[in-house]
């Protein structure tokens, strides 16, 4: 079974938290490759307090929360993308990646780049306001023209049928649910609101990357 990456057509809009929730329906491990900003509690860390699964160590850590280019800078590094491989986990494998597909690793390698060098399904993680359409449907595309394979879209936030049917119909791509305001964000109502979402669309993706 290949893993499964999750990404998104901005940051802040919920990866971690689908992650999250994909860890805990898979029964899956986690990874975040490239972490940004520590001082807070870190994405690994969320996972884990709310998926209750395994989360292997980040391959980087970068104190400043910026584009993780920018703060391998502020600490007088560079990240060596060509060293970030796929780690092996027993069972399933959820990856994070760091903001949307552009974000940059250094001045000419972007996360779009590892995704394609990875080869592995990825879960595009897309918010229903506005702006959305024109923000997921450019990341189809890149995602499309690196010839990485797509799973389909998790929608975040209220819902907005209309708008998530232009998003699959002229994207081409499945509708592989929407996961809601949580409140409170616990392990059992991310269980709850995993309910709507498509796993077994999910899992035969990853079975047949």
């Amino acid at each position: 079974m290949k893993p499964i990456i999750v990404t998104g057509t901005d940051t802040g809009i919920g990866k971690t938290i689908v992650s999250a929730g994909l860890a805990q329906a898979l029964g899956a491990t986690y990874w975040k490759p490239v972490q940004s900003g520590l001082e807070e509690e870190t994405d690994s860390e969320i996972v884990a307090r709310l998926s209750g699964r395994p989360v292997l160590a980040e391959a980087v850590r970068l104190k400043l929360p910026a584009s993780p280019h920018i703060s391998a800078e502020a600490e007088g590094a560079r990240i060596d993308h060509a060293s970030l491989r796929l780690p092996k986990a027993e069972g399933a494998l959820v990856v994070e990646g760091a903001g949307g597909l552009m974000v940059p690793l250094d001045d000419e390698t972007t996360f779009l780049d590892l995704f394609a060098r990875w080869g592995a399904p990825v879960v595009l993680v897309a918010r229903t306001a506005l702006g959305t359409i024109n923000h997921s449907l450019l990341s189809l595309s890149a995602l499309r023209a690196r010839g990485v394979p797509v799973a389909g879209v998790i929608f975040s936030g209220a819902a907005a049928p209309r708008v998530e049917q232009t998003i699959v119909d002229m994207g081409r791509v499945a509708h592989l649910g929407r996961l809601g305001h949580l409140d409170p964000l616990t392990p059992e109502t991310l269980r709850t609101g995993f309910e709507d979402i498509d796993m077994a669309a999910i899992r035969a993706t990853m079975e047949a990357a």
